[in-house]
């Protein structure tokens, strides 16, 4: 056994004493919490709204009645970091009309010394910034800004290598749930920015895993999504080759109660026959893989230092649908990688219609500060990065359709999330595939699963009416 990363009982003790503190300060005082960015970061927005209601906040949605915003950010691409910025920026009037406005800003993108300085300099609204592994000390970094009034800019790159556990949570979701299993990432994947923000990879012990997910159980939760950047490398710091992420999977469906489990992401380097195994003998795991391909290319994986070929890749894709034909599987594309020819890029193309993907995420490559891939040579020029990925869209439209048209008269388990955001008359929720399925229905049933029957297909969605 290797290093524990827990952070001792005292510091989460320390920090609930600070949330007391702070709740001579909140009488009758909203807090709004505005979320960028990956699953990982949803749920560490979940603990930053228990901590603020724990410290006597309540929660609002609408952010004009807010006495403290945080702004939760991202770092993954560009995008994602000037779209935090350009709303960090509106937040300017709220704190002109509103000077005892206390604005925070976390998460990822304040890890980079540059967005610090940004913030810092160009920002001077903002109280306080403070990154992803310093996310625990929240109340005590409130506090601090409370009663000094002084601006205040932690930097962490993650490297504290801090596992906090007991923290209070406020779920944005009665029937579905964030649970992280590890945090940070040793894989450097060229183009990423994830190492350097979030740390190296720290597992939580699987005792506090496995009673988490026995609380959420307990409270009756429908769907359980086990959170990190490569679950497939879970335990592997704290149990060596003891206890790995199958193992984990194994004995989260011994669990008693109806919930279905998902989990993401998957490295293809560290998926094993042994999780596709656990996978199949397991109904309680969803049969849907997210296995990220980035590139169909070996000459681009290789420059993108991800440690595997598109024939290895595709031998994975073969043995799960050997376990399990009716799996569905989807991908992450990179499209206008460094270097990236015109034959690179035929061979992601090539590689789609192999696997045939149930659907894919496909980005434009984005230069990262700090990583290897933003000063490679041979960079691709905006314009041949918008005709592929139109092209590479458009091919995975075609493949999408046909996946869909097949669900036609399938009856299908659908756990009813909501109100349709697109038509109010329907109601929307997720099949065991992850497939977007709209009906009619009373709202009586959000949060249940239903047995729906598949009337009509779109390339994005399927259409149907409940079976009695």
């Amino acid at each position: 056994m290797k290093k524990i990363f827990e952070l001792p009982i005292e510091e989460i003790e320390k920090q609930y004493e600070y949330m007391s503190l702070v709740r001579a300060y909140t009488e009758s005082k909203k807090a709004h919490v505005l979320t960028f960015g990956c699953q990982q970061n949803e749920s560490d927005s979940e603990k930053i709204k228990g901590m603020a209601a724990k410290m006597g906040y309540t929660i609002t949605d609408d952010i004009s009645l807010a006495d403290l915003i945080v702004v939760n950010t991202c770092a993954v691409r560009e995008h994602a970091e000037l779209k935090a910025l350009s709303i960090t920026g509106q937040f300017k009037h709220l704190k002109e009309k509103k000077p005892s406005l206390i604005i925070a800003v976390c998460g990822c993108m304040v890890s980079q010394e540059h967005r610090k300085n940004d913030l810092k300099f160009k920002y001077p609204y903002v109280n306080f910034i403070f990154g992803t592994s310093m996310l625990y000390r929240f109340p005590e970094i409130l506090y601090t800004a409370i009663t000094s009034g002084k601006r205040a800019f932690y930097l962490d790159t993650g490297d504290e290598g801090n596992v906090p556990e007991g923290l209070p949570v406020k779920r944005d979701s009665s029937f579905k749930a964030w649970v992280s299993i590890m945090y940070g990432c040793n894989n450097f994947c060229t183009y990423c920015i994830v190492p350097y923000v979030r740390g190296r990879e720290r597992s939580r012990r699987k005792e506090a895993v496995l009673s988490e997910i026995k609380t959420l159980s307990r409270l009756g939760y429908k769907e359980i999504t086990l959170l990190g950047q490569n679950v497939n490398s879970y335990g592997k710091d704290l149990y060596g080759e003891e206890y790995s992420f199958a193992e984990l999977l194994s004995d989260v469906c011994k669990i008693e109660g109806d919930f279905i489990v998902r989990f993401m992401t998957s490295h293809p380097k560290d998926a094993s026959k042994k999780l596709i195994d656990t996978m199949a003998e397991n109904e309680k795991i969803a049969k849907q893989f997210h296995l990220p391909l980035q590139s169909g290319s070996d000459s681009v994986l290789r420059s993108m230092n991800r440690h595997y070929t598109a024939e290895q890749y595709y031998s994975l894709v073969e043995y799960m649908r050997e376990k399990m034909p009716d799996i569905a599987i989807t991908t992450d594309i990179i499209v206008g990688f460094p270097g990236e020819s015109d034959e690179d890029f035929e061979a992601t193309l090539q590689m789609l219609k192999r696997v045939e993907y149930d659907n894919i995420y496909s980005f434009v490559y984005s230069k990262r500060v700090g990583t290897p891939a933003a000063s490679m040579e041979n960079q691709v020029s905006e314009e041949v990065k918008k005709d592929r990925i139109q092209r590479l869209i458009a091919l995975q439209t075609e493949i999408s359709s046909d996946k869909n048209s097949e669900y036609l008269g399938r009856v299908e388990s659908v756990l009813v999330e909501g109100r349709s955001k697109t038509d109010d008359t329907k109601l929307t929720g997720r099949s065991e595939k992850n497939r977007l399925v709209h009906f009619e229905g009373d709202d009586s049933l959000i949060g249940t699963i239903q047995r729906v029957k598949i009337t009509k297909t779109e390339t994005h969605a399927l259409f149907g009416e409940l079976v009695k």
